[in-house]
C-alpha cells in the first residue's frame, strides 16, 4: 500500500488526547488521525452539497433540520431559521 507521509504539530495537550484516543480504539496515532481527517473532509463535502441544494431550492425548515438531527442522533444547535 502506498502512503503519503505528513509531519504535523499540535499543542501537547491535544497530542496527549489523540494518543489516548488512539490507544482506546486500539489503533495507531496515524490511523486515528487519518480517520479523523477523512471524517472532516466528508463533513465539509456534505456541507457543500447541502449548501448547493439549498441554493437551488428553499432552505431546509426547522422541522426538516430537527428530523435530520434526530435521525443522526446529534444535538442541533439552538439557532433557528425564521419561518
Amino acid at each position: 500500500m502506498q502512503v503519503d507521509r505528513l509531519s504535523i504539530t499540535m499543542d501537547p495537550e491535544l497530542g496527549a488526547a489523540v494518543r489516548e484516543a488512539a490507544a482506546r480504539t486500539g489503533t495507531s496515532v496515524s490511523a486515528w488521525i487519518a480517520a479523523a481527517a477523512a471524517d472532516r473532509l466528508r463533513n465539509q463535502l456534505l456541507g457543500a452539497a447541502l449548501d448547493a441544494w439549498e441554493a437551488g431550492a428553499e432552505p431546509f425548515s426547522n422541522r426538516e433540520l430537527d428530523a435530520a438531527a434526530r435521525a443522526l442522533g446529534v444535538t442541533r444547535p439552538i439557532r433557528r431559521i425564521p419561518t
